[in-house]
């Protein structure tokens, strides 16, 4: 059987990146990202959806985000959906959020407008 897990999304952060370390020391950052859909409506009414979606990258592409994005910086992201199931407060939680494997600054970073792997 074939399978395939990519994504690629354009949108603007949510928040700024936040940085933190596992225990093995791999640099890790999470942020928002806000993608919209517009649409017209019967009455030829424009209307418009927002999805809101977990991001996370790892190493150095972590290192990178977290050094030069902030909300409100639009992204191109592609990555893959990663679902993560954990225990809090005695109750099971679990999320879908999308790992990057490459990020690419569609608004002018400072210091950099580069692509990143």
């Amino acid at each position: 059987m074939a399978t395939l897990n990519k994504v690629f999304l354009i949108g603007n952060l949510t928040s700024d990146p936040k940085l933190r370390k596992t225990e093995g020391r791999t640099p890790v950052a999470n942020f928002g990202l806000a993608v919209n859909q517009k649409y017209k409506v019967a009455n030829s009414e424009q209307k418009e959806n927002v999805c809101f979606i977990e991001i996370v990258a790892f190493s150095k592409l972590a290192e990178v985000c977290a050094e030069y994005l902030k909300k409100g910086k639009s992204v191109f992201i592609e990555g893959r959906l990663q679902y993560r199931r954990w225990e809090q407060e005695a109750k099971a939680r679990s999320k879908i959020e999308v790992v990057a494997r490459t990020v690419q600054f569609l608004s002018k970073p400072e210091g950099s407008n580069k692509a990143l792997s």
